[in-house]
């Protein structure tokens, strides 16, 4: 895993003083800020009617969303689909060092975004959790 910035740090706090679940797990997609919890702490995360994301999504002025974490390299599909939704794509390849989502022409434009952004920021979680290179295709 990367180094966490201050800011991270900051926000990693309030989720847990709220939540009551430790993580370590912060990044940001799409201009929402994400919190990744073993699948067992994800609903004492959400908290009960979604309470804790509320709170959450109040004091920070951002949308946030709280995904499982994914358990190896078998959950790749699940948590690239999780960090999209509601984008979707047709299929996922690893291959060797590589990961290569296979998307249709408008999804593919959805999951690349204005001046590569989507893509750079996907790049860079994949090559965090899994250490390897993204493509789309």
């Amino acid at each position: 895993m990367a180094t966490i910035s201050m800011q991270d740090m900051r926000h990693l706090n309030l989720f847990e003083k709220v939540t009551k679940v430790r993580t370590r797990f912060c990044f940001e997609y799409n201009n929402a800020l994400m919190f990744g919890v073993p699948k067992s702490f994800l609903s004492q995360a959400l908290g009960k009617d979604a309470q804790n994301l509320k709170k959450i999504n109040y004091i920070l002025r951002k949308r946030i969303r709280i995904i499982p974490l994914p358990d190896g390299e078998k959950d790749i599909k699940n948590f690239i689909s999780n960090i999209v939704s509601p984008v979707e794509f047709k299929d996922l390849e690893i291959e060797g060092n590589e990961i290569i989502l296979n998307a249709g022409s408008r999804n593919k434009a959805a999951l690349i975004g204005r001046n590569r952004r989507r893509f750079l920021e996907m790049q860079k979680i994949l090559h965090d959790f899994f250490g390897k290179e993204f493509k789309i295709v």
